[in-house]
Formats: C-alpha cells, sequence, structure tokens
C-alpha cells in the first residue's frame, strides 16, 4: 500500500482522474493531510464515502515510531524515527525568534564519508522517498503541535545523491493547499555534488542552497571531505558562481570551525580570498564533536579572532548560536548509539 504522503499534489489530481473521479478531491485530500493533519481518511467529512473507500484501499496515512526523543535546554528537541522497514532516521527541531526549523534526512545513512560527521559512519543503505521527508514534518507536529515555518535539508544523508526525491520533497512542503511553507524559508544542503549544482540551478525553485564546504583551500578539504577528490574547490566555486548568475539568489556557505584544522587567521583570509566578490553569506559553524571522532571544537576565541578577521574583509559572515550541545546534536549521532547500542 503507497504512503499517501509521496504524493505531490498534480500525482493525486492524476490518481483521482485514473480512477474517475474530479481532480478538484485532491486539493481537499490535500488540505485534510497539511493544513488540518488528519490521521484518518475517515475523518475527510467533506468526501463522499466512496472516495473515502477508494483512498483507504490504495493508501495509508502512518506516522513513524518515535524510538528516542531528546530535548535540550534551549528548545532543541532532536527525534530518533523507526521506518516501516526497520532503519532508524533523525530529525532535530529548533527554535528561534523568526519560527521553528526542522533538519530533515534525506537518506538512510550516508556514503559521502565526511571525516568530522557522525553521519558518514554509517553507509548509505537507501534514499528515502519525498513522503517519508515529509512524514518527518508530520511526527514532529503530531508530538509538539507547533507550526513547522522553515526546512533544512541538512540531516542524514546527502540530499543531491538522492536528488528528484528531493525535489519532490520541496514541491510537496510549498504546495499552497498543503503545508505552504515558502521557498525563501527552505535550504538545501550539498557537500559538493557540482553536476548537481547545476541541475539545481535549472528547477523552477525560489529554495536556497546552502554549500558545506568547511575548508578554504584543497589540502585541508581533501583531508576531511572525500567528494573534494572528485570535485576540486575551484570547480565548487565556479558551480556556486554560475548559480549565483542564472538564479539570482545568495548561496549560503556552511563553515564548521575545527580546533587547529581550519580556523587560523590564515585559512580566513584564504576562505575570503576564494568567496571573494560573490553573493555568499558565511554561516561558521561551533563543531558539535562527536566521540568516536578525533576532532574538537575551536577556541571561542579562535573563533571570534575568525570571524573578526572575515568581517574586516567585508564578508557577510555570522558566527552560528551553538544548538543542542546538551544532547545528542550532531548530525547521525542518536542514530548511532542506538545502532551501536543494540
Amino acid at each position: 500500500m503507497k504512503n499517501i504522503y509521496d504524493l505531490t499534489l498534480d500525482d493525486l489530481k492524476k490518481y483521482f482522474i485514473s480512477i474517475g473521479l474530479k481532480p478538484f478531491r485532491a486539493i481537499q485530500v490535500y488540505e485534510w493531510l497539511y493544513r488540518f493533519h488528519v490521521r484518518s481518511f475517515d475523518l475527510m467529512t467533506n468526501i463522499k464515502k466512496e472516495v473515502i473507500e477508494h483512498l483507504k484501499q490504495d493508501f495509508e496515512i502512518k506516522l513513524y515510531e518515535v524510538v528516542d526523543h531528546q530535548k535540550s535546554a534551549d528548545g532543541t528537541e532532536k527525534f530518533l524515527f523507526r521506518l516501516q522497514d526497520g532503519n532508524l532516521i533523525e530529525s532535530v527541531l529548533m527554535r528561534h525568534n523568526y519560527g521553528t526549523s526542522i533538519c530533515v534526512t534525506s537518506e538512510v545513512g550516508c556514503n559521502m564519508g565526511c571525516a568530522f560527521c557522525a553521519s558518514g559512519m554509517k553507509k548509505k543503505l537507501r534514499n528515502l522517498s519525498a513522503g517519508e521527508m515529509v512524514l518527518q514534518l508530520e511526527s514532529v507536529y503530531e508530538v509538539i503541535k507547533e507550526k513547522i515555518s522553515h526546512i533544512v535539508v541538512m540531516g542524514i544523508g546527502e540530499p543531491f545523491d538522492n536528488y528528484q526525491n528531493v525535489i519532490n520533497f520541496l514541491h510537496i512542503v510549498n504546495e499552497p493547499h498543503g503545508l505552504e511553507i515558502g521557498s525563501r524559508h527552505i535550504s538545501v544542503s550539498t557537500c559538493g555534488l557540482v553536476p548537481m549544482i547545476y541541475e539545481y540551478a535549472k528547477e523552477d525553485l525560489q529554495s536556497n542552497l546552502a554549500i558545506s564546504l568547511h575548508a578554504p583551500n584543497n589540502e585541508i578539504r581533501d583531508q576531511i571531505m572525500p567528494i573534494n577528490k572528485a570535485y576540486r574547490i575551484e570547480e565548487l566555486v565556479k558551480a556556486i558562481s554560475d548559480y549565483i548568475d542564472q538564479t539570482n539568489r545568495r548561496v549560503t556557505i556552511e563553515y564548521i570551525l575545527i580546533d587547529g584544522l581550519n580556523d587560523s587567521i590564515k585559512c580566513a583570509n584564504e576562505l575570503a580570498d576564494l568567496l571573494h566578490g560573490l553573493n555568499v553569506y558565511i554561516n561558521l559553524i561551533p563543531y558539535n564533536e562527536v566521540k568516536e571522532k578525533p576532532f574538537k571544537r575551536s577556541k571561542k576565541e579562535q573563533m571570534r579572532k575568525f570571524y573578526d578577521t572575515l568581517k574586516k574583509r567585508s564578508m557577510n559572515v555570522t558566527l552560528r548560536l551553538e544548538q543542542g550541545a546538551d544532547i545528542d546534536a550532531a548530525c547521525g549521532q542518536l542514530r548511532s548509539k542506538h545502532m551501536n547500542n543494540n
């Protein structure tokens, strides 16, 4: 039986046409699913019984089992979900002064192998479908009963390694008859799959692009991000520049600060040289330490020096407020802990 959350509004319209019914039924169903968050077709009271029977025969509405749920003192919440096939994934809810955001997982495991990341400790088993990504939002909503206003596709997995499912997911959550989360409130992060950056630029989407850069040169990036051996930093920066030219949209550069590796003043100046003249926003991130990894977070004083150097170079930069430090907040950390204990 199919997961109804996998369907875009157009998919659902085509379904109703295929069974000889009017396509406007799709809008009704979408509104029940995403505006009223009903968990049973029988609760869709403005839809005829025979239509409900068709839906019950062909689709299911089933939320995830919550295996673990951690709450931080700062309001951050981390969820460990069990999929229908038994695999585990994570989602993180973060509360900000501008709204509530969710960090969504796109794959079961990850093949990118970034040296500092807990996600890459467990290899990719499969892609998530668009509906399995949507179910993260709905399963979190069922617990918190709060409107989710922002989405970042930055959880376990490389979103551009599961490209079409991620694009379908973006269309579903952006749909005006559904969750209606504005494109400008949605960000997709990639570690640098250059060909897919060019594809993403062609999409009829206004969602944001974030690049996990984490190094100012090939020498350091080679040490921590295997993808850099496939696509050199020069190729990546050219793709970023072309994306900006084609879409007229600013790109976010994610840069995790790791003690003694990429946090020197020399690195800050190299980063400014690398990105000079580009419409980018640099997001400096304190490293969430992972027990199994040797890397340590940069010292506060060094993070401030790095930030100040970029500011003096007239770069658009922020030093991210740390969130979830008192829980297993690093991407993949909670999943890995449970898998190791079982």
